[in-house]
């Protein structure tokens, strides 16, 4: 059973439901987690840099609310939490996350993700994706939502109830 669950988080909702997937997965093998955040450089370059403004202090600032919030929630479950954020605003997330991965000796990786298709993943691209594909541990990806799967309805509501057909 997985012991060692590194989950990246984000502060938005979808990260926060694959914190909560992990929280599950983690009491159920004793298993403890380390929550990730990653100072993403392309919100750093982003025009910026000319502002006056210290935009890095209060990316910094955010990251830090973001893992204490993350690790707050996993401590209030009672399962054992450690947090990292980088703040190297150098590469990609994806490979930061597998770096951590690798270094800490993770087990399992639980991403939250939107699942993105088509267009609109390839407008916006995929950490998740990336993760999936550079990743030595296996990857669980949580959705943002319950999305049901392709089965004929009638098959489908046959079969189990609506809430139970959940593609993962």
């Amino acid at each position: 059973m997985y012991q060692r669950l590194l989950v990246p988080v984000d502060g938005s909702p979808t990260a926060m439901r694959g914190l909560d997937e992990a929280i599950r997965l983690a009491r159920l093998s004793g298993g403890r987690i380390r929550v990730v955040h990653v100072l993403d450089q392309l919100q750093f370059a982003s025009g910026f840099e000319f502002c006056t403004v210290d935009v890095l202090g209060l990316l910094q600032e955010a990251g830090a609310a973001i893992v204490g919030a993350a690790k707050a929630r996993v401590e209030a479950s009672g399962v054992p939490v450690e947090a990292y954020l980088s703040e190297t605003l150098a590469g990609r997330v994806a490979d930061v996350v597998v770096e951590q991965a690798q270094q800490w000796g993770a087990d399992l990786i639980v991403i939250g993700t939107h699942g993105r298709r088509g267009v609109r993943r390839l407008m916006v691209g995929s950490d998740a994706e990336q993760i999936v594909r550079a990743a030595r541990v296996p990857v669980l990806l949580v959705r943002a939502e319950p999305v049901e799967t392709a089965l004929p309805a009638m098959a489908r509501d046959a079969a189990t109830p609506p809430a139970a057909m959940v593609a993962l």
